[in-house]
């Protein structure tokens, strides 16, 4: 079975990623934290962003596709709300896979605690509003 997706709903959600990600490290919200936390000193120069900006969108794509095929598979299997699948599947996910990876990583490198929660807070939310969108918006004849 090839998971039908909704293209629009994913680009669409790729794009909740980066506005999340600029709200959550702004300095006024979580940013200078994460500055001091991670030993990021701002270079002032706008054009050092845009390699890691572009990373970002091209990440976040990916994520968001892979996310949108895995809701579908969810709900193709469990049946039910196509909203409700999403989120669930988005929560799974994130727990399976990008939470459990970053604890590891992160202890074995020796970033602090607060670090690590901080980044795994913010992919909860990226995540979830992924999950939202793409739970909203199925694909077209699937609900």
């Amino acid at each position: 079975m090839v998971p039908a997706i909704n293209f629009w709903a994913v680009l669409i959600a790729t794009a909740s990623s980066m506005v999340v990600g600029s709200i959550w490290y702004t300095p006024k919200v979580f940013g200078n934290y994460w500055m001091r936390a991670a030993k990021v000193t701002p270079s002032g120069d706008a054009k050092d962003a845009i390699k890691p900006i572009l990373v970002t969108v091209l990440v976040s794509f990916i994520t968001a596709w892979v996310l949108a095929g895995a809701v579908f598979l969810s709900w193709s299997f469990y049946d039910g709300s196509f909203l409700v699948n999403a989120l669930g599947t988005g929560l799974v996910l994130w727990a399976g896979f990008t939470a459990a990876r970053f604890i590891t990583h992160d202890a074995f490198d020796g970033r602090p605690t607060g670090l690590t929660v901080l980044n795994v807070a913010h992919e909860l939310v990226t995540i979830l509003l992924m999950a939202l969108i793409i739970g909203v918006w199925p694909p077209a004849g699937t609900v």
